[in-house]
Formats: C-alpha cells, sequence, structure tokens
C-alpha cells in the first residue's frame, strides 16, 4: 500500500540522512550550471610557444638540463636564452599577459613557489561576502574570483580561452608549481574553456593541485599532482574533457576527481552517443580513492590502474550541491584495480591530521582520508545507475572487489517521494578477471561482491566467487538481461545498520566510529557481532524459559531447540567473520527456522495463535535462508529479514507472556471444580 512505502523511504531516508551528514562537506563549490555542450576536446599544439616562464639563475637552469637528450637540451637552452629578455619568471603572470584564445605557454624546467600570488589577500579582498563552507573557506562568486583571484589560488586561470600550459622538460617532475600548503589551489581553470595542461606536476595544497571548473573542454596530458589536503585533479561541471597519462598520490580524498561531469546520458539506458569526460592511461596510488566522482555522470574510464589506495574507484550520490545527482552512466573498462588496502584512519586517531599540512608528513606517505569509506575495496557505488564496470582486473582487496549500496534522495536535498529509492538501479558488472593479476597469477578478493540488497536490475557476472549476499542477479550476454533479479526498496537491515555505525566520521573532529571495522573495530567491537550476540541472547532466553515452561516434555520440540540454539551460535560465528562467513548466515537461518516452525506446530494444540505466528516466523526465516543463499526473491519490495525481524519483536513480548502465564488446563482437577462441573 502506499502509506507502507512512504513509511519505509522516510525511515531509510532518516538513516540515511543521519549516516551521510557528517561527510557532507567534502567538496562545495558555489552554485554553477553544466555546459551547453557546444565545445570540444582540445588538440595539442606543436607550434613555437606565445609566451614563455622561466627562472634567471642560469647555472641552476643548466643542472636542470644536463641529462636531457641532446636535441631536447638544445631546445631548452635557446629557450631559456629567449625567455631572459621576452619571458615571465612566474606563471601567473604569463597568464595575466595571454590576451586572445588560442596562445600557448611554455613552462621552463625549475621550481616555481609564485611568490607573488602567495600573501595573504589585503584591503578589500579580506572582507568579500561569501558564505562560509564547512570546511572553513569561502564559497566564491565568479566575480569575486576574479576580484580577489589569489585569496585561494596560487595560479588563476579564469575566463582565458583554448590556452595551452606546457612545460618543456624531459619529463613532467622537471617543471613543478608548488603551493607550500599556503593556498587551497595551486592552479584553477575557471570558466576557461578548451584549456590544455601539459607536462609539469603540482603539488602541496590545502585543496586540490589542479583544479578544472565549468570548463566545456579540457585536457590533462602528462601532468602529476601530489600531497594535497584534498584531491590531486578535480574538474567539476565540465564537459568534452580527456585525462591521459596522469598520475597522482598522496591526496586525502582521490587522486582523480570528474564531479558533477556534464549528465548528457541523463534519461537514457546502456546504450549513450558519447561520454563527457574520458580518463586513460593514469595511475593514481597511495590516496584515499584512486577516482572518485560525486555525480560523475557520463565518465568513461579505461586502461588506467588504481592502485594502494584505501580503495580504487569510487562514484556516489552522497553529498548535495552537485549538479547532475544521481550520479549515472560511468563506463569502467581494462582498468587495473588492485591491492587497495591502505589505511590512514589511524593518522586521524593519532592527531596526525591535527597539525597544519606542512607538518603532516605527506611526502613521508601520510594521508589524511576526508570521508568516511570501507578500505580495502575495489570499486565502491554509493547510490549510481547505469553503471558499466567490464572486463577490468580486480584483486588483492582484503574486503571486497566491488561494493554496492543506495542513497536515498533525501541525502541530496531532494524530498519528492517519487525520488527516494532511485539510486542502485541498473549497475552492470560482467567480465571482469577477479582475483587474477595480468599475469594470471591467484591474488583473491576478501569477498567479489557485497551489496546491501537495495535497487532493481543490478547484474553480476557468474564468476563472482564469494559474495555476500550469496544469491546475486546474473548478467545475460546482451546489456539489460538480467536473471534472478529483484527490485528492493530497502536494503538488509543488518547492513545498513553497519552503514549507519561506519558514516559517523569526522576527519576535523577527529571522530573515528566504534562499532565499525573500517576504523579497525574487531570482534565483540563490531556493530555486526553486537547486534547478533544481542539477538542471540534474547531469544536464547526467551527460548529457553518457553521450552521449560511449555516444551521439555516434547521431544521434537526439544531437539528443535536445540537446532535453533546451533543456530544462534552459528549467526554469532559469521558475524565474527565478517565477509568470510560463506554460507553460515544461511546456515544459521536455516536452523533458526526450523526451531521457530517445529515450536510453532507443537505450540498450536494448546495456544492457537501464538503457535501459529511460530510457524509464521520460522517459515519467514527459512525463506530469508532462501533468499540470501538460493535466489533472491523477485517479487517483494522488502527482503524477508525486514518482516521477520518486526515480527520476531511481536513475538518475543507474546513468548514471555506465554511463557509467565499458569497453564491452568494442565492442572489437576481439584474437588471443588469437579464438585462445580458435576452440578
Amino acid at each position: 500500500m502506499p502509506w507502507i512505502r512512504r513509511l519505509l523511504v522516510v525511515l531509510v531516508a532518516l538513516c540515511a540522512a543521519l549516516a551521510a551528514t557528517p561527510a557532507a562537506q567534502a567538496h562545495e563549490e558555489r552554485p554553477v550550471k553544466l555546459p551547453d555542450g557546444s565545445g570540444s576536446v582540445p588538440v595539442h599544439r606543436d607550434g613555437p610557444p606565445d609566451l614563455l616562464v622561466c627562472k634567471k639563475d642560469r647555472a641552476d637552469f643548466e643542472r636542470r638540463v644536463a641529462g636531457f637528450p641532446a636535441g631536447l637540451r638544445k631546445k631548452n637552452l635557446d629557450l631559456f636564452a629567449r625567455c631572459q629578455d621576452q619571458g615571465f619568471r612566474h606563471l601567473q603572470a604569463a597568464v595575466d599577459a595571454v590576451d586572445r584564445p588560442g596562445m600557448n605557454i611554455a613552462i621552463l624546467p625549475g621550481l616555481y613557489e609564485e611568490e607573488p600570488s602567495r600573501p595573504k589577500p589585503t584591503g578589500a579582498c579580506t572582507r568579500l561576502k561569501a558564505r562560509n563552507s564547512q570546511l572553513g573557506y569561502q564559497i566564491l562568486s565568479y566575480a569575486q574570483q576574479k576580484r580577489c583571484p589569489h585569496n585561494q589560488n596560487l595560479v588563476a586561470i579564469l575566463g582565458k580561452k583554448n590556452l595551452q600550459i606546457e612545460g618543456t622538460g624531459q619529463s613532467r617532475l622537471d617543471v613543478v608549481i608548488d603551493a607550500k600548503y599556503t593556498k587551497l589551489n595551486a592552479i584553477r581553470a575557471d570558466g576557461s574553456d578548451g584549456v590544455y595542461f601539459k607536462n609539469f606536476t603540482a603539488q602541496r595544497t590545502t585543496f586540490n593541485s589542479l583544479y578544472v571548473l565549468a570548463g566545456d573542454g579540457f585536457v590533462i596530458d602528462d601532468v602529476l599532482t601530489r600531497w594535497n589536503d584534498e584531491y590531486g585533479f578535480l574538474t567539476f561541471a565540465s564537459d568534452h574533457g580527456l585525462y591521459k597519462n596522469c598520475e597522482s598520490y598522496g591526496n586525502g580524498d582521490s587522486g582523480i576527481y570528474p564531479g558533477s561531469a556534464s549528465n548528457i546520458n541523463n534519461g537514457r539506458g546502456y546504450d549513450v552517443p558519447r561520454y563527457s569526460i574520458e580518463i586513460t592511461g593514469c595511475r593514481s596510488h597511495h590516496n584515499m580513492v584512486g577516482y572518485s566522482g560525486t555525480a560523475g555522470d557520463s565518465v568513461y574510464a579505461h586502461d588506467n590502474e588504481f592502485d594502494h589506495n584505501m580503495g580504487g574507484a569510487s562514484m556516489d550520490s552522497a553529498f548535495p550541491g552537485h549538479p547532475g545527482l544521481p550520479q549515472n552512466h560511468a563506463r569502467f573498462e581494462r582498468n587495473d584495480i588492485h591491492d587497495n588496502n591502505a589505511n590512514y584512519y589511524p593518522y586521524v586517531a593519532d592527531g596526525t591530521c591535527a597539525k597544519d599540512p606542512v607538518d603532516r608528513g605527506y611526502e613521508d606517505g601520510v594521508v589524511c582520508p576526508q570521508i568516511s569509506m570501507p578500505p580495502g575495496t575495489g570499486i565502491i557505488t554509493a547510490g549510481g545507475n547505469w553503471n558499466r564496470y567490464e572486463n577490468n582486473w580486480v584483486y588483492g582487496h582484503d574486503r571486497a572487489a566491488f561494493f554496492l549500496s543506495a542513497v536515498p534522495a533525501f541525502i541530496r536535498g531532494e524530498s519528492a517521494w517519487s525520488k527516494q529509492t532511485d539510486t542502485s538501479h541498473h549497475n552492470r558488472y560482467a567480465g571482469n578477471k577477479l582475483g587474477v593479476d595480468k599475469q594470471g597469477r591467484s591474488r583473491p578478493n576478501a569477498t567479489d561482491v557485497w551489496w546491501d540488497g537495495q535497487g532493481g536490475g543490478n547484474c553480476w557476472q557468474g564468476s563472482a566467487g564469494a559474495a555476500t549476499p550469496r544469491a546475486l542477479p546474473t548478467c545475460g550476454t546482451k546489456r539489460g538481461d538480467v536473471s534472478g533479479g529483484s527490485d528492493r526498496l530497502v536494503g538488509e537491515p543488518s547492513k545498513l545498520a553497519a552503514l549507519l555505525v561506519c558514516a559517523d566520521y569526522n576527519v576535523q573532529a577527529r571522530r573515528l566510529p566504534a562499532g565499525c571495522d573500517w576504523y579497525g573495530a574487531r570482534g565483540i567491537e563490531r556493530i555486526e557481532v553486537q547486534l547478533a550476540l544481542g539477538v542471540a541472547v534474547v531469544l536464547t532466553l526467551v527460548g529457553g524459559v518457553l521450552w521449560w515452561r511449555r516444551l521439555r516434555s516434547h521431544r521434537w520440540a526439544t531437539v528443535a531447540c536445540a537446532a535453533g540454539l546451533a543456530g544462534l551460535a552459528l549467526d554469532v560465528a559469521g558475524s565474527t567473520m565478517g565477509l568470510q562467513s560463506g554460507y553460515l548466515p544461511a546456515a544459521a537461518l536455516l536452523l533458526t527456522g526450523a526451531w521457530w516452525t517445529a515450536v510453532g506446530l507443537v505450540l498450536r494444540r494448546e495456544r492457537p495463535w501464538f503457535g501459529w505466528v511460530t510457524v509464521a516466523l520460522g517459515a519467514l526465516t527459512l525463506l530469508d535462508a532462501f533468499d540470501k543463499a538460493v535466489v533472491m526473491l523477485p517479487w517483494i519490495p522488502l527482503s524477508p529479514a525486514w518482516i521477520r525481524g518486526l515480527l520476531g519483536v511481536v513475538w518475543v513480548l507474546w513468548a514471555v507472556v506465554a511463557a509467565s502465564r499458569q497453564d491452568t488446563a494442565a492442572r489437576p482437577e481439584t474437588p471443588e471444580v469437579l464438585t462445580e462441573v458435576r452440578a
């Protein structure tokens, strides 16, 4: 009925809102519209540069180019000589000199700290009226960025069209732009369509190294970013973008972040005419997550390597203020996603991340994770639709190869009833090489799939091994074909409880949720074990009293109670094993269901209503076991676990009453009663 659906949506939205609120501050930006799509991906220009940037120390420069091949060394020496008379000492000065579209800036080998841009703002720039983000910086309008370009940016590229900036060194490490943790962004390109970045390094910011905002057409080519509080590369509300041959590491959020990519395929199925952003040939490693994208729509990521992060790649619909939500139509192919088992949360717990960025030790491998996420995971999808994950290598993960959970629209600020269950649909995982590396060596994942159970049209390849749930919808050869599919409004209750607990993370407050194994909880500390143990204790006590008072004279009821006790013990054991529990949860449900069914059949003779409710509870438990281990039931909006849990609460209360009452029918008839009957 409609009211039941609405009640479920409200409950799930409320839980998810509580879960997501602490993290809803990872990236905030001014309101911005997506591009109209009239642009194109810029093409590299090989001609001579229009503007040159270099330093003046010739001896230092000659040391830097001494090992170059002869031709490249001569080219750089000639450019250096020209630059002394005609060039600029700082990149920002060259950008400011750009007076027409289509100009090329060449940066010669050297370290660029952009000293004129570094001082703190003065005068009117200290009194800008703008909203403050939860992270402490102001959300400036485009006009305010133009008026005060260095309040937040070391190098500000504002409104320049078809600009190309290229380092002239042998490698991207020969030109380094260093913010030294004094600015939010090392380079910001805002409203600059057709910008092309090539062959340099940007590093050490309190937000991100290279930021492209509201651009229709950009290329990031052979660029390295590293050691940032948040992102290495951040492109936002942009279209016609290309990342290629890039690298990023040491970032507190992700190395590569194509957030709010242009939502050009909204409303389509698997077949799309084009993608808004392409990412290829890149490596992102030793970050919180290699790739992430809130509203990362229509992104095509192929032939990349995401490794040795906490998570390989993540896309989500979990943060408000991002155009294009909910996330849709990402395509991942032929990526090497492996060994993403780093755990940087201890740096938050021990106070390292509370120090000033310059003192945290980023250059020595410290990373300060900005949001909550499950370490040891290959690809995380937190509320996304129509994503394709095909022909990737995903191996060597301590948690899961694939992680899929839903995010209600309430989280992104949309309250319409019809939207609350609009995420985690039609995600296809097919043809991936799971648990083996590119050389064919065995590198298993702890489990191949972790899914909260919500959504419809999702499917996984038949070769997926260990999974939770064990029964997964499988993909057909044709995209859109699914066997064993389901369409659940709400995920599994135990998984939702774990997600709720694990999301209560805040890096600024040094708050790491107790009870969550993402942050190191083990054994009885984990919320899953506590729930399983609590349920087992209650059912053991209530069931034991009920058996003693009502069932101990019945042999089969005693056998059934013993089976139930074994089932409860298996359930607790399975919860302690986490992802390695295998078929234990289904076996536990099978034994517990047999207990309730047999006991109900015995009780129905003396207490029919209570007996039949007990039988129904047993049947639901057996159905839950079938749903989790054999085939997910396709015609129900809720997992049997939800109905079983609600009915279980009623049963416990009823069982206490049934066990406590005196059974007058079982007492010997007294002479007074016999006399009254005869009369």
